[in-house]
């Protein structure tokens, strides 16, 4: 249930808008990866980035920060790290769980009983 009263919102500047279009259009960086960092909501960055390509922000001549740059990529890369990392570890679990698991005893009818004559 939202809350009563006045909504907060906020207004970004036009040069902040671009800067987030050029970041999230960066190689080996996601949308949503973008918006955690600059604390705003995907819907708002992919509305941004429809409005670049129509034309209503403009994003030639916005300077991309290196850094920024550098760090959203590294953050994804430790993102795809830490996923294929708890992949692995519920597979252990599982493999841990499977070989302590104890081994259930066979019953007397699968042997082979010798029967004197």
């Amino acid at each position: 249930m939202p809350k009563p009263g006045p909504r907060t919102t906020y207004k970004y500047t036009q040069e902040f808008k671009a800067t987030a279009v050029r970041l999230s259009k960066l190689p080996g960086v996601a949308v949503g990866d973008v918006a955690q960092s600059l604390y705003i909501h995907p819907f708002m960055l992919s509305r941004w980035r429809k409005q670049a390509r129509e034309g209503v922000i403009v994003t030639k001549g916005v300077a991309v920060d290196k850094e920024v740059a550098a760090e959203l990529k590294e953050l994804r890369r430790v993102k795809k790290a830490y996923e294929q990392l708890k992949i692995e570890h519920d597979l252990l679990k599982k493999a841990i769980a499977f070989t302590s698991s104890p081994r259930p005893i066979s019953s007397p009818s699968s042997t082979s009983k010798r029967t004197s004559r």
